[in-house]
């Protein structure tokens, strides 16, 4: 334990299951399925079946220690996560009396996998002396819970689940959807189906029951998920979360691009002092890295937007204390944050190749070059203009010096915050059109000053922001409500530091080197 800094580390190291853990039969069972599912209609579901080594480790994470123990397993696919539970269940030294497994599955191509799943574990429950019952319900999951939701409202004696394990599907619904509107008729208001589940389990869990999913890491963060973490986080005690730090390796078959977290969390309102940050690659067999940390360096009881912050390890830690040394917000620096008002597709007929008379400067992402805008940009795919009138004024900013960023980076990308400046020196031209891709500093709609321009763009560019955004920003879409939720260095601090750089390019190095020395820190960044 470091006792100066409160940091409490645990390098506990574990192993990701092996293929072999899983039980012959249900391995066959998701092996064939997973080797052979309409990839369409997998698509159109947001399916992605849950390899065993997986299903096995989150298996693991329970203590079920319950002498019933009643499962729900929303999206069951073949029964892989229940299988995994069950086996775990029936080698325990101290076994429950009975299990009770209610899967639901959507997809009729699965049921027969899945039968064949929950048979072997009728078998292993046999062979243990466990009670053994099942439910399988052919049906949409959220349409099936909403009636048994309304119900729990009002009376305590409805079905409860002790014992939550869940793969749900990832896709996006729009917001007139019946899944939406269902969702929105319980006050859950979501933008992806697997929060939509996880808000639904959330209400369907017993009292110190369990749940155990795995997620995209996209729920962390962001204004779209800010509802679902309410009420989550109200309901359920975060315990354990784990982080896989390959973006492909939990679903290999799938091709998966979201990173990935599983959570392990118990249904209760008391916080504990401290949760479990664990990693691995995903891989079987591969290390698992576990870390001891304070709940509130996880959850912040003074951030509004209640983000979820995984530190995985010391130097991240370290990244998060130098932030939190630094107080201000934009607000007290004066400044706003907007996203470019260009959508090039509903703009489309006032955009052109290049310039000429009534245009004026259309700034894509593409036009960044080393920490200044470069335009316009011959031979790209991008437009550089668009035309200036009545129609599309409303779409302009004025002349001026602004700080941008990209809103959507590259998985190459070495930073995920990518800053550059707008010098009107450079580019000259009374107003310019800021694509939707980028978001941009101002200061009541108008420009900053060079100093502080500079000093913002260098600290956005900076090692240290970029490991703490990844604490809590696990894709690679950076909104502007990320952008304010940073602490940064004073006004006065940020001039000081844009006074250093003039014209001048730094590398990185240089750049973390001079930020260093600008605010006192060392460099140990990961």
């Amino acid at each position: 334990m470091n006792t100066s800094t409160g940091l409490i580390v645990l390098e506990k190291v574990n192993e990701m299951p092996p293929n072999v853990t899983a039980l012959p039969a249900i391995k066959k069972t998701n092996k064939r399925f997973i080797n052979t599912p309409d990839k369409k209609r997998q698509r159109e579901l947001g399916q992605f079946l849950t390899p065993p080594p997986i299903a096995d480790f989150m298996a693991s994470l329970f203590d079920a220690c319950w002498s019933e123990v009643k499962i729900l397993d929303a999206g069951a696919g073949v029964g892989t996560l229940s299988a995994a539970l069950i086996k775990r269940l029936c080698r325990h030294m101290i076994k429950p009396k009975s299990i009770s497994l209610t899967a639901y599955e959507i997809d009729a191509s699965l049921i027969g996998g899945l039968y064949q799943s929950i048979r072997y574990c009728r078998e292993e429950c046999s062979r243990a002396g466990i009670m053994f019952t099942e439910n399988v319900f052919n049906e949409d999951f959220i349409k099936a819970a909403i009636p048994i939701t309304e119900k729990n409202l009002f009376s305590t004696s409805s079905q409860r689940f002790n014992a939550v394990i869940v793969n749900p599907p990832y896709r996006k619904i729009n917001s007139n959807s019946s899944a939406r509107l269902l969702l929105r008729s319980l006050g859950i208001e979501t933008s992806n189906l697997y929060s939509g589940f996880l808000a639904l389990l959330s209400r369907l869990v017993a009292d110190k029951g369990e749940m155990v999913a795995i997620t995209p890491r996209s729920f962390c963060n962001g204004p779209y998920f800010k509802s679902f973490r309410e009420e989550f986080l109200e309901k359920m005690s975060l315990r354990r979360l784990h982080v896989f730090e390959l973006r492909s390796a939990a679903f290999k078959n799938d091709n998966v691009l979201q990173e990935n977290v599983i959570l392990h969390a118990v249904k209760s309102t008391i916080k504990p002092d401290k949760i479990i940050i664990s990693t691995s690659s995903g891989k079987p067999c591969e290390k698992i890295k576990e870390r001891e940390c304070f709940y509130r360096d996880v959850v912040s009881p003074h951030d509004p937007g209640m983000f979820i912050h995984l530190i995985t390890d010391d130097s991240q830690d370290m990244v998060r204390r130098r932030i939190s040394k630094f107080s201000a917000s934009l607000t007290d620096l004066g400044l706003e944050i907007s996203t470019g008002k260009v959508v090039d597709f509903r703009a489309g007929e006032f955009l052109r190749p290049q310039p000429e008379k009534g245009t004026v400067p259309l700034i894509y992402p593409c036009h960044f070059n080393k920490g200044y805008i470069q335009w316009p940009r011959f031979n790209g795919k991008k437009p550089n203009a668009i035309i200036n009138n009545t129609l599309t004024e409303d779409l302009l900013v004025p002349e001026g010096i602004y700080v941008l960023t990209k809103r959507f980076t590259s998985k190459e990308e070495k930073r995920r915050v990518v800053a550059c400046i707008y010098d009107p020196d450079r580019v000259s031209s009374s107003f310019i059109g800021f694509e939707n891709h980028l978001n941009f500093f101002h200061t009541c709609g108008q420009g900053l000053s060079m100093n502080l321009a500079r000093g913002l763009a260098a600290f956005l560019n900076s090692s240290m922001v970029d490991v703490y955004f990844r604490q809590f920003n696990g894709h690679t879409q950076v909104n502007a409500t990320d952008l304010r939720s940073i602490k940064y260095p004073s006004r006065r601090e940020l001039e000081k530091l844009g006074a250093h750089f003039g014209d001048r390019i730094y590398n990185q190095d240089e750049l973390d080197e001079l930020l260093n020395k600008e605010f006192n820190i060392e460099n140990q960044y990961t």
